[in-house]
């Protein structure tokens, strides 16, 4: 447990702005208050580290544990804020960081309470994979997943919990300098992995074993490997996890495969969301890889394309018979002016499309016409939409002086 300065109390202020409130969780090197940001306006996590000694090891890690929180942003974390060094005692300078206020209660008090069903678990377990999916892209590893350090929170209200990890105090650097001392062995006990407990190089499934120990502890409502850390530490080499019998299949599977004994053969981060998120759409919440969806084609359905082309023109007038040819010897008779009637007819037919689009623009979209097609006639005068009122008027005046 962190040993608080002498001068430490709910009422000081550290950095000038952040006022302090209740110890709302304490670890092996840091303590977090609840504080309130007297610049913004808002609450927020300060997380406050233990009194430094003159260790220069010690202050590098911290740096590089400050560095990397603040490159982080991922919806499944708690989000950094600030960082800096309270120096209310100078020669007891205390690192600080400033996080998001998760409103809720961590999963360590959930499974308290009773154990968790499992599609509230797969839930869970999928946003805390989809976390470490994002963190071992950039080359960090955790080292510290347990049940305490993820909270569960409501964003909005009536949504559901969303797991947000946090407490990155022992994370490092895939490939970097190991900044803890020699043969120390990092990590809550209970949560270790092997390599973890025998001091062999991590990986990204040193997380994926500690989270199947989790999701485990959270069906049993009871930690698998308890005892002190040499005792914890020496079972997890000897037996592999005890699954309940009861469990389904899938779900043993998933388990039995994340706490393997050998890294290599513990599943990705990204597949332990991918089987999580299936477990959501199962009717038993079991989790399992992703079926193919086929292509699902719909059946044609009947079509008629709009067509903007004018509506079929009345059948033409017969023409009229030719006329008997005249005697040889008698005179020619005279012609008449009958041929050029149907001429014109066919003239003012022509101009009526034109003449009852123009008619109806003026009319504003007033009229009423009547659906359907147009009927053929064997008549000279062209049939056309009944219309009422003072637009039928004008079109019945202008039907008769175009008769022949």
């Amino acid at each position: 447990m962190v040993a608080e300065s002498p001068s430490s109390n709910m009422n000081d202020v550290v950095a000038g702005r952040y006022r302090l409130g209740e110890v709302i969780g304490r670890g092996g090197m840091s303590s977090v208050y609840s504080a309130r940001d007297a610049n913004l306006g808002r609450d927020v996590a300060l997380k406050l580290f233990a009194p430094q000694a003159p260790d220069v090891g010690e202050l590098k890690r911290q740096e590089a544990e400050i560095k990397m929180l603040a490159t982080l942003n991922h919806p499944s974390l708690v989000t950094l804020f600030d960082a800096g060094t309270d120096t209310r005692i100078p020669t007891e300078p205390r690192p600080f960081l400033t996080m998001e206020l998760a409103e809720g209660q961590d999963l360590r008090t959930r499974i308290r309470h009773s154990p968790v069903p499992l599609d509230e678990l797969a839930v869970i377990g999928a946003g805390v994979a989809d976390a470490l999916s994002y963190v071992h892209s950039l080359g960090i590893i955790h080292r510290d997943i347990k049940p305490a350090n993820i909270l569960l929170a409501q964003t909005r209200p009536g949504e559901p919990l969303r797991a947000k990890l946090t407490d990155f105090g022992i994370a490092r650097i895939t490939d970097a300098t190991r900044l803890t001392a020699t043969g120390a062995m990092v990590g809550t006990a209970a949560y270790l992995s092997p390599e973890q407990a025998m001091g062999s190089p991590l990986s990204a499934a040193t997380d994926v074993y500690s989270l199947g120990l989790v999701l485990l502890e959270c069906i049993k409502q009871a930690v698998e490997y308890p005892g002190s850390a040499v005792e914890s530490a020496v079972a997890r080499l000897h037996r592999p996890p005890e699954i309940p019998a009861d469990l389904p299949a899938e779900w043993a599977d998933l388990i039995r495969s994340m706490t393997a004994i050998e890294p290599l053969d513990r599943p990705a981060s990204a597949d332990i969301e991918t089987a999580l998120r299936q477990a959501l759409v199962s009717p038993q919440s079991t989790p399992g890889s992703l079926a193919p969806e086929p292509t699902r084609v719909l059946p044609s359905m009947p079509f008629r394309a709009p067509s903007i082309r004018p509506a079929p023109a009345a059948a033409a007038t017969p023409p009229a018979p030719a006329p008997a040819p005249a005697p040889a010897a008698g005179p020619k008779r005279p012609k008449t002016r009958r041929p050029a009637r149907p001429s014109r007819a066919r003239r003012s037919r022509r101009l009526w499309p034109a003449a009852i689009l123009i008619l109806l623009a003026a009319a504003g979209g007033s009229v009423a016409l009547t659906a359907g097609l147009p009927q053929e006639s064997t008549a000279d005068v062209v049939p056309y939409p009944t219309v009422t009122g003072a637009l039928g008027d004008h079109l019945q005046e202008l039907q008769k002086k175009v008769e022949p």
